[in-house]
This record gives structure tokens, sequence and C-alpha cells, in this order.
């Protein structure tokens, strides 16, 4: 099996980290690094894990700040970097203002968890 791919998971809810964590590394071989509940907490992580992280997982509404700031922070990653958003609110609008700040996906919790999933595996696949 390929490697697993280094991920940062921004997310404020304890109880989905729970139940996410486990499954994205059953099913699409990904190994959190590190946690953030917070921007700065996820800014700090992308800073602390500079050229190793493969893979950040953006929840839009966090604790401090916010996934848009998150993905302001990680305009400049390196091109073997993704940036995906995981949010329960995927409006038109959040879809495009993520995408103008360099989402390279916005995919639903409730709804899309199956193609969020088929789009990592499609990370692993490329690395």
């Amino acid at each position: 099996m390929a490697m697993a791919i280094k991920t940062i998971l921004v997310e404020d809810s304890e109880r989905i980290r729970a139940s996410l964590i486990p499954t994205m590394k059953e099913l699409a071989n990904l190994e959190v690094v590190a946690v953030a509940e917070t921007q700065l907490d996820a800014k700090i992580a992308m800073e602390r894990n500079a050229a190793s992280w493969q893979l950040i997982v953006i929840d839009m509404f966090l604790r401090e700040g916010s996934g848009l700031g998150v993905l302001r922070e990680c305009s400049n990653r390196l091109p073997h970097q993704t940036a995906l958003v995981l949010t329960n609110y995927p409006t038109p609008e959040i879809r495009d203002r993520c995408a103008e700040f360099g989402a390279d996906g916005v995919f639903d919790k409730s709804t899309e968890l199956d193609e969020f999933f088929e789009r990592c595996l499609a990370i692993s696949d490329q690395l």
C-alpha cells in the first residue's frame, strides 16, 4: 500500500474529529500529523510541518478565525500540498469563496463524504 498522506486536520469539534480521524485513516490512507481547532493553530501546524504535510482538511467555522483565513494562510503552499474544505455549510457562496481563496475542493460533511474520500484516494495515487 502507498505511504499514508500526511494530513493536517483543522476541525474544532472533538466529536467530529473522534469519528473522522479513524475513518480518514481506514478509507483514504490519511495520517493525521496535526490537529488544529483555530486559525492560529492551523498556521502553527502548517509551519511546524512545513514541507512534510501533503493535505490540509479545513472546516469553515472554527472556534477562532475561519476556514477562509486558513486557506489564506496556506495560499503559498508547495505544489504537492492540497487544501480541501469539509464543511456542514457548502452553500454556493461558500464554495465560490473557497475557490477564490485557493481551495482544491469543497465537500459537504453530511452528504459528500464518499466524494471527499475518493478525492483523498486520488491524491494518494498522485504521490
